[in-house]
Parts: structure tokens; C-alpha cells; sequence
């Protein structure tokens, strides 16, 4: 038993672990990305930015071109880098990892600053007699080239992580913009010392010193050459990572291509430029990889404050979320030229470039995956069904289970219920309430069954698919049963599911208004 236990291990999976030596010399998985590093020596690139949501991997980037700058050779073995790089020249690198300094006030700001230097000043053998961090920097860089006779390489990871907590606050934002831009501001004058400048964030401070003085910053973030830079490209997952995925499938009794499709549902459909590649979370990945089990890993580990209060300042409502088309200047802007949420949820991964129009140059936004759009609608569900999670989380639950035994009689009694309990939390009571309802209950369901919602023209208000039937609902909003029924035969609603070999039935259902709850239904088989 345990050495079929054991022959099923195909990789260690680096679970939270995102130093590049680490992962090679102890032999975790490692997708290799050193082509990128290849990439940019050829071309002479020399100040790059690169902007992707939290927990994406630009960590583990940051940490690989360190390695490299070092000149460490004997950990890049067998990777692509290996081809290019003969003389593999030992630079000083300075890295800074900002992630240490989120929720500090302006003191504890310029505190973290100057222990991060002290460290580095240590690492070079002097102590600095300024007081101020940017000529601290500033020494610092010099001193590493003269000591070295080389040129520094000059790393900063999350460059916005102190300011994207207070992004809403002006006063606060603006004293902690003025600390990071006087800490950034030495590096265009010390280009004559610098070999290579690379910064990872999630968003554009555009009024940080960081854009505006460094005009020969490389913005790659949405260049499709780039796309994959981060992540795990659908090619990857399919080429070198095909044994994990088998492992996978064998783990929870279903084919490699079912266990293929169930990680795509869940974790696939990042897009980050107009023709980019197919790029799956890794963070999710790797711990389904690791667990052997497919669960909301990387919406589990935190929405972040910032994104949380943005949507409530921008009173957004969660059927807009999926917005039609856009411009990039709607998505790509600055936090402080914000107008509404798009950018936020853009940048932080929540929502993601879904297909890109040329003839409009317009973009059109969605929601990844499946493990996003449920985790995104479970956390603002509250705010329009019942407040206590719990109570929608066993609505769904119950509704699905009597579906699933062929109980839609019983499953439409408690839906009705269910919403005359929540019927006094409805702002305005009118029919935009009541199609939101409708979106979020459906959608939640799509946790645990196929669900599709109004997706085209000719389709029903929502559709559940089960192992088998199929049952295709029209809603009407203070008319009747019988005229949602004959909406779905007179347009055809159950003609996309006839060559699927289940049983077909049409839920027709109305919601009364002065009760404010569903008032009658019919329920025919097709």
C-alpha cells in the first residue's frame, strides 16, 4: 500500500515557497521561466516593470534573476537560460521586498526603510552616516559597484505594497506616496552603476517618482510575449506537467482529460494582453497539485481590504461586475485616477481581459474562473441575501440536493421561503433586486453544478445542469407562470439541450412584488 502510495508522488510541489535556490536545490518543481531572462539580455532591456496580481509568482521571478545576476550557474542547469549565458558575471544585487511594509503609518514606514538598508549596508562592510534613505540608497549602490567592480542589479518586489491599503485614504496615501517616492527617486541618477532594474507591483502609482522619472521603464505588463512570464501557461500545464495532472486525475477517479478540464474550470482563464496566453493561477495549482484536491486556494487566502473597501466606495453592484466592453485606459490606470472599481478588480486578478476587439481596440472583462467568481459572489452575497453567510451557503446546498433527487417541486416551496425571510433586506424592491437575487442564488449553485446564466440570446434566464436532466428556468417579475413557460417554448430555450440524451424539463416562475417572493410556478418535463 505505501509504495503505491509512493509511486503516485510525481513532484515535491513548492507549496508557499518562492526563493529560486531553494526550489532547485531541493528539488521541487520547478516550471522554467529563465527564457524570459534570455529575452531581456538579448534585447538590452535594462529597467523593467511587471504588474500581476498577488500571489502570481513575480516573487519567485524576482528571486530567479537574482540567482542569475549572481552568476550562481550551477542552479540554472538544464534550464533555457543555460543556452544563452556563457560568461555568467557575479553583479552585486540589491533586493528589496516591500511586502513587509503593508499597514504602517508614515514612522513605521520610514523605520522598515532604514532596517532594510542597515541589512544591506552591513552585507557591504560600512555604516552609513546619512539619515535620509535615498541617499542611503544612493551610497549603497555605489559602494556595492566600487567594492565589486561590477554594476548593480537593483530588485524591488511589490514596490505598492504601503501604499495599496491606504489607497482610499488621500491624507495618508499622499504622506506615504512622498516617503516611497523620495526612496526610489535615486535611481535614474544612479543608471551609470546599474546593470538591470526590475520592479514587480499590482498596480501604477503614476504620481510615485518611480513612472514619472524613470522614462526608460519597461512596462511589460501587457505585452503578449510577456503573458506567461508568471503563472502557469496552459502549454505548460499540458507538456511538462502532464504527469502531475495524471497523478491528479488517478487521485480523484476521473481521466486526465476530465481532471484537465476540471483545473481549467477552476483555475484557468488569465488573460493579460490582447492575445495572451491561456494562464492558470499558480498558487491554486500548485496546492491542488500538492492536496490532491481541487478547492478555492487562492480566493481562501484573502481579499485584500483595499479591494473590499473600493467596491463598497464605488457602490458596486454585483451584476455589473462583468462589464460589457472597455477601453485599456479603463483597467490600466492609476489608483489615483480611479473613477470606479474596474481597475481594481482588474489589477488584483478578480477580474481578468476575456477577448479583445481590434475594430474598437476595446477589451472585454470577466471573472477568471470558476473559483473567483464564486469566491467573489460569496463574499458580496451578504450585502443582498440574507447577512449571515451560512443562511445562502444552506439555501443552495438544499435547493441543489432536492434538484439532484428530482424534488423541484419541494426545492421551488423552499426557494420561496427562503425569500420572503430575506425579502425586507432588498433596497428598493423593485426588479433589479429581484434579477440580482436570482443571479447570486444561481450562480452560488455554480459551486456545486453546471449552471449558465443568460450567457446569449436564446437562452433561458438560467440553466442547471445535472448527470440526468436538464432544467431550464424563465423568471418573470409580476406576470405569470404560464407566460414564462411559453416564453420558452416560443424562443426555442430547450433546443441547445435536445441532443444531450437527459431529460428536459422547463420551470416557469413568477415573483410577485406585493408579496415580494415567488407567488406560482409550473414545472413541465420538455
Amino acid at each position: 500500500k505505501v509504495d503505491k502510495i509512493m509511486a503516485e508522488i510525481v513532484n515535491k510541489y513548492p507549496v508557499g515557497i518562492q526563493t529560486f535556490d531553494v526550489i532547485r536545490e531541493e528539488g521541487y518543481l520547478y516550471v522554467d521561466k529563465t527564457k524570459y531572462i534570455a529575452d531581456f539580455r538579448q534585447k538590452g532591456m535594462k529597467y523593467i516593470f511587471l504588474s500581476r496580481p498577488r500571489r502570481f509568482g513575480k516573487s519567485l521571478f524576482a528571486s530567479t534573476l537574482q540567482a542569475y545576476f549572481e552568476g550562481r550557474k550551477e542552479l540554472f542547469e538544464g534550464l533555457a537560460i543555460a543556452d544563452y549565458e556563457k560568461d555568467w558575471v557575479k553583479h552585486p544585487v540589491l533586493h528589496f521586498d516591500m511586502s513587509g511594509a503593508k499597514h504602517f503609518d508614515g514612522e513605521r514606514l520610514e523605520r522598515y526603510l532604514a532596517d532594510m538598508l542597515e541589512e544591506k549596508e552591513i552585507i557591504w562592510g560600512y555604516k552609513s552616516h546619512q539619515e535620509d534613505a535615498n541617499l542611503r540608497l544612493k551610497d549603497l549602490v555605489k559602494k556595492a559597484c566600487e567594492q565589486t567592480g561590477e554594476k548593480v542589479v537593483v530588485i524591488i518586489d511589490e514596490y505598492d505594497a504601503p501604499l495599496l491599503d491606504v489607497v482610499h485614504e488621500k491624507d495618508n496615501l499622499s504622506q506615504l506616496r512622498r516617503i516611497m517616492q523620495n526612496f526610489y527617486s535615486p535611481l535614474k541618477m544612479l543608471d551609470p552603476y546599474i546593470e538591470f532594474c526590475f520592479i514587480t507591483g499590482i498596480t501604477k502609482f503614476s504620481q510615485l517618482s518611480i513612472f514619472s522619472e524613470l522614462n526608460n521603464l519597461d512596462n511589460i505588463s501587457m505585452f503578449d510575449q510577456y503573458s506567461a512570464i508568471c503563472g502557469i501557461s496552459k502549454t505548460e500545464l499540458t507538456t511538462v506537467m502532464k504527469p502531475d495532472v495524471e497523478a491528479l486525475g488517478k487521485a480523484l477517479g476521473v481521466s486526465y482529460e476530465e481532471c484537465l478540464e476540471e483545473l481549467r474550470q477552476y483555475y484557468d482563464g488569465y488573460h493579460f494582453s490582447e492575445h495572451s496566453e491561456d494562464v492558470f493561477n499558480p498558487f491554486s495549482l500548485i496546492r491542488a497539485l500538492s492536496g490532491q484536491k481541487i478547492g478555492a486556494y487562492w480566493f481562501g487566502s484573502g481579499t485584500p481590504s483595499y479591494l473590499i473597501k473600493g467596491l463598497q466606495k464605488y457602490h458596486v453592484n454585483v451584476t455589473d461586475i462583468e462589464q460589457k466592453s472597455v477601453s485599456v485606459d479603463d483597467f490600466d490606470v492609476s489608483p489615483e485616477q480611479m473613477t470606479s472599481a474596474l481597475p481594481l478588480l482588474y489589477q488584483s486578478g478578480y477580474l481578468t481581459i476575456k477577448q479583445y476587439k481590434p475594430f474598437t481596440k476595446s477589451y472585454k472583462l470577466g471573472y477568471p474562473n470558476q473559483e473567483v467568481k464564486i469566491g467573489m459572489l460569496k463574499s458580496l452575497a451578504p450585502n443582498y441575501l440574507s447577512p449571515v453567510s451560512v443562511d445562502n451557503n444552506g439555501l443552495v446546498n438544499e435547493f441543489v440536493e432536492l434538484v439532484y433527487d428530482g424534488d423541484i417541486e419541494q426545492a421551488m416551496v423552499r426557494l420561496k421561503a427562503y425569500l420572503s425571510s430575506i425579502s425586507n433586506r432588498l433596497s428598493n424592491k423593485n426588479e433589479r433586486d429581484f434579477q440580482t437575487v436570482f443571479y447570486l442564488i444561481f450562480n452560488l449553485m455554480g459551486a456545486l453544478i453546471k449552471v449558465e446564466e443568460d450567457s446569449a440570446i436564446g437562452r433561458a434566464d438560467a440553466v442547471l445542469h445535472l448527470p440526468t436532466a436538464i432544467y431550464v428556468f424563465e423568471l418573470k417579475y409580476d406576470g405569470s407562470a404560464e407566460e414564462a413557460l411559453k416564453q420558452i417554448d416560443d424562443k426555442g430555450y430547450l433546443i441547445p439541450y435536445s441532443a444531450d440524451g437527459k431529460r428536459l424539463y422547463k420551470v416557469g416562475v413568477n415573483y410577485d412584488s406585493t408579496q415580494r417572493t415567488i407567488s406560482d410556478w409550473i414545472i413541465k418535463e420538455g
